[in-house]
């Protein structure tokens, strides 16, 4: 059973006043748009069902001064991608797939000229940084608790301060990917090489036994250099385990028809062996966190350790929003338990990835359009927001 929180049933909205949404992306030269098209489909579907326009449209589409714009919709019967003319949106959720598209001037311009529109309410405007989502939450007294002891990853010293006071530090590339560019520092002094250094690679990894701290650092150096990204260097946690495989557990949190966050539901994703990472399709599997945790806990204790993580999530959720100045709709969160059932954060995503558990990719896509109603209604905050 995953765990999936339920909220009004869509078919409960008002017909007479419908917002018109938008899926925002970018221009594809070899197939006409970027992005996941089954959640596109999925999307349009959904929108379908209740009533609501719903289309996708490229930044070079949308015509803010038009009443109507070209864009793009689904003919499930034959799976073909047409395009047709559609009113303009009142609602535009932003699926732009990459970081690189998002920060092309021409983009860039244009979602700063949707957020100024007052007859346009957008959501999820840029991804996030990993090194600002830990600022965010170490910032605020109420978050700091379940944020790993972070850094910017700026000279050997910084490595080495961390070293002395954690035996297992992550490195992650600040806009990373899918756990690509990961590396594990792993110090085991009682070994002749003491220092073992794991990255992970768009397949597979590479593991390193070395010497020295400064051979260490200039081996993390040379792989960083060679993917043009920052790092941040973290405190490792030591994960809850089943069979020896570490899990963590991941949640997607989304606005409602009311514009509050609500949990929306929550799997488990198990590492796969000799992983650095618990996704999927690195050898990792997914789980039920009710499972998982009582077997390590018990019931009584897993049944705490879940009410914390629902309340933390929703906590998370609301400071990262505050602290980012973006309206957000929703965004997928990763958390960790350790072995005394501790929460932890690990990451944030406001592009979150079709969840496979299936009832909670139904509720997710319905939260869609409970959030687009309540946008539809709301006059322009006088911010920008």
């Amino acid at each position: 059973m995953r765990i999936l929180a339920h909220a009004s049933s869509p078919g409960t909205f008002d017909s007479g006043d419908r917002p018109v949404v938008a899926i925002l992306t970018v221009d594809d030269e070899a197939q006409s748009f970027r992005g996941n098209r089954a959640n596109f489909a999925d999307l349009i579907q959904t929108g379908s069902e209740l009533g609501v326009v719903t289309y996708v449209v490229t930044v070079s589409q949308l015509k803010l001064k038009s009443d109507r714009v070209q864009g793009y919709t689904y003919r499930p019967e034959d799976g073909a991608w047409i395009q047709e003319w559609f009113p303009r949106p009142s609602v535009i959720y932003n699926r732009i797939p990459l970081r690189e598209d998002e920060r092309q001037p021409i983009v860039r311009k244009k979602l700063a000229a949707i957020s100024r529109h007052p007859g346009i309410q957008m959501f999820n405007r840029r991804f996030f940084n990993k090194w600002s989502l830990f600022r965010w939450l170490y910032n605020n007294p109420a978050t700091r608790r379940y944020v790993p002891d972070t850094r910017k990853l700026t000279t050997l010293f910084v490595l080495s301060r961390l070293l002395k006071r954690h035996r297992l530090l992550y490195l992650k590339p600040v806009r990373g990917k899918a756990g690509v560019g990961i590396m594990t520092v792993r110090l085991q002094p009682e070994k002749a090489l003491p220092y073992r250094l794991q990255i992970q690679e768009e397949k597979g990894s590479r593991t390193y036994r070395l010497a020295s701290l400064q051979r260490l650092w200039e081996k993390v150096v040379d792989y960083a250099e060679s993917t043009g990204e920052p790092y941040i260097a973290q405190q490792g946690i030591s994960l809850a385990s089943v069979d020896d495989r570490p899990f963590d557990l991941r949640a997607l949190t989304q606005k409602n028809q009311s514009g509050k966050w609500e949990l929306t539901g929550i799997g488990a994703r198990v590492a796969g062996n000799a992983s650095i990472t618990t996704h999927v399709p690195r050898g990792g599997y997914i789980d039920d966190p009710d499972k998982l945790l009582t077997a390590i806990f018990g019931k009584e204790k897993a049944v705490e350790v879940l009410d914390r993580v629902r309340e933390t999530i929703l906590l998370l959720a609301k400071q990262i929003e505050r602290a980012s100045g973006s309206r957000l709709g929703e965004m997928s969160m990763d958390l960790g338990v350790d072995r005394s059932g501790n929460v932890w954060f690990l990451e944030a995503n406001s592009k979150p990835m079709k969840f496979d558990e299936r009832d909670i990719r139904k509720e997710s896509l319905h939260r869609i359009f409970q959030y687009s109603y309540y946008l539809h209604r709301r006059t322009k905050k006088p911010s920008g927001r």
